[in-house]
């Protein structure tokens, strides 16, 4: 196997595409530095290259953009902004967490353009943090894992709850258990968790394809909508707020809490990041296909947002909906009745929710791995296997696979407990947002002249990132603040959100983790690879 030496991140395409399957890649850490100046670089970053780069600019596009599906998410999620804060707080609170989303893609473009790895958030803490980078990045490992391996229940739980609801309107003598749901979602997890095994080579055209079906449907819903649907005033889709259903008669609380409506289809633009040792021209391309993808997907959510509204009928006939979600309701109204026409319709919303867990699977099996073979996990050696007959970690995938498969369990008991586990999802992957941002925010203002510019930056002069940095990290704080409020009042322990309990108990654990056996086991992603 030919050896790669001394690749720098200097933007040149053939640092990242000369390493052949096995052959050591060194990276100089750009990051950090030695000496007063810190500029000398520290040549820690040496890896085996052990997956295969076969990525481009097109199928990383079409992997952020199926990964997001925005503009079905906001299908599968805009009653939450109806309840609380209504119409106002879909409209305008879309173009806000649009603009923070976008803030904290750049700011994590600029960072994956100097370092480029699987591991990207706890790499970056691990280079940037000003002091105790070991326990910093072990932190921030953890959270970034824990936040995507949750996630993998997402969509799975989604699909599998809008087809029982197709369930409900269908047959009428049908009676909805938990456990449907939970058949479901081990149903849907597994085509593409054989196709991630199997089929690793299918993934990219997969991804290509779920790109083509998330544009070319996005015209035929609007013109469904808007031909078809009820029509509302400019005054009901523009001015209504809504705040006296759920109980917080503060509007300015019930605005804030509307906005998971807007965050989660936003949300997850990071999954191209750890895929970032499989794509080719990784500096160039995961960045650009980052922040690209992001910025697309929201200016079509927010417009199809304001056909929806605008053609939703009544508001609440959609939030009393007896078919598990608002949209399904809509689209009865739609089809005027008709339950073959409703499921035509849902069907392209339960087809991209289907098509998205490819990439998630896939992505979060890379994190995992790369977790591992910085030791970040017990048994670390065990999960960082990589087959050499399928070239992907399996271990790893089995793992993602195995946690969502337990995890579908806890709906059967109690559906308030398993969305305690969904909200973990986005409450720690913002914390996992935050940290490394914070730390470049640092490096920027104390030493900017050591840090080795990418080939991609935000645009302008260096205060210009800046400030978007730090727009990004006040928006992560409002999100996080809001995250884990009840979305209802009074408080009852069925509507009570748990999420703030179960982050409160994952970093009790992370922090055990690392005053036992992690601050023995992690040496952090620098040391370790300096070693190897």
């Amino acid at each position: 196997m030919s050896t790669v030496e001394a690749v720098e991140l200097t933007g040149r395409k053939h640092d990242f595409e000369k390493a052949a399957v096995g052959a050591p890649v060194v990276l100089e850490d750009p990051l950090a530095g030695t000496g007063k100046s810190g500029k000398t670089p520290v040549r820690v970053y040496g890896k085996n290259q052990v997956l295969e780069r076969y990525l481009g600019f097109i199928p990383m596009l079409a992997f952020c953009s199926t990964l997001q599906c925005s503009w079905e998410s906001i299908e599968s999620g805009f009653g939450a902004g109806l309840y609380n804060g209504g119409p106002v707080a879909l409209i305008y609170g879309f173009l806000v967490c649009l603009a923070g989303t976008t803030a904290l893609a750049s700011s994590f473009g600029e960072m994956a353009s100097i370092l480029p790895v699987a591991g990207a958030q706890y790499h970056w803490a691990a280079d940037l943090a000003p002091f105790a980078p070991k326990f910093f990045s072990l932190m921030q490992g953890w959270m970034t894992v824990l936040a995507w391996v949750a996630g993998v229940a997402v969509a799975p739980f989604f699909v599998s709850t809008q087809i029982t609801g197709l369930l409900v309107l269908n047959y009428p003598d049908y009676v909805h258990e938990r456990w449907h749901d939970t058949l479901l979602m081990w149903a849907i997890v597994l085509v593409p968790l054989l196709t991630n095994i199997w089929g690793r080579r299918l993934l990219a055209p997969l991804e290509v394809l779920g790109g083509i079906f998330h544009v070319v449907m996005y015209p035929i819903m609007l013109v469904v909508i808007i031909c078809l649907g009820t029509r509302n005033t400019s005054d009901f889709v523009w001015r209504t707020k809504v705040s006296d259903m759920s109980g917080w008669s503060n509007y300015g609380i019930a605005f804030s809490l509307g906005l998971i409506s807007s965050v989660f289809p936003l949300g997850g633009f990071d999954g191209v990041l750890h895929m970032s040792e499989e794509v080719k021209d990784a500096p160039r391309v995961v960045p650009k296909a980052m922040v690209m993808a992001l910025v697309i997907n929201g200016v079509a959510a927010w417009f199809f947002l304001i056909a929806l509204l605008y053609n939703m009928g009544s508001l609440t006939d959609a939030l009393n909906t007896s078919y598990g979600y608002p949209i399904t309701q809509v689209f009865f109204e739609l089809a005027h009745g008709s339950p073959a026409g409703t499921n035509a319709l849902m069907s392209f919303q339960i087809m991209t929710g289907f098509l998205s867990l490819f990439g998630t699977m896939a992505s979060v099996s890379r994190l995992i791995w790369a977790f591992a073979r910085d030791k970040g996990l017990p048994f670390s050696d065990f999960w960082a296997y990589v087959s050499p007959t399928f070239k992907i970690p399996v271990r790893a995938l089995f793992l993602a696979v195995g946690i969502a498969f337990v995890v579908s369990f806890i709906q059967i008991g109690s559906t308030t407990a398993f969305n305690a586990v969904l909200s973990l999802s986005s409450l720690t992957l913002y914390i996992s947002y935050m940290v490394p941002i914070i730390f470049m925010i640092i490096k920027k203002i104390r030493a900017p002249e050591t840090i080795p510019w990418g080939p991609w930056r935000i645009w302008g002069p260096t205060w210009v990132g800046l400030c978007v940095n730090i727009f990004g990290v006040i928006y992560g704080a409002y999100i996080i603040a809001f995250l884990p409020f009840p979305s209802t009042l009074p408080v009852t322990y069925e509507n009570m959100n748990y999420g703030g309990i179960v982050v409160g108990v994952v970093m009790i654990f992370a922090l055990f983790d690392y005053a036992t056996f992690g601050r023995k086991r992690w040496l952090g992603p620098a040391k370790k690879l300096a070693e190897d």
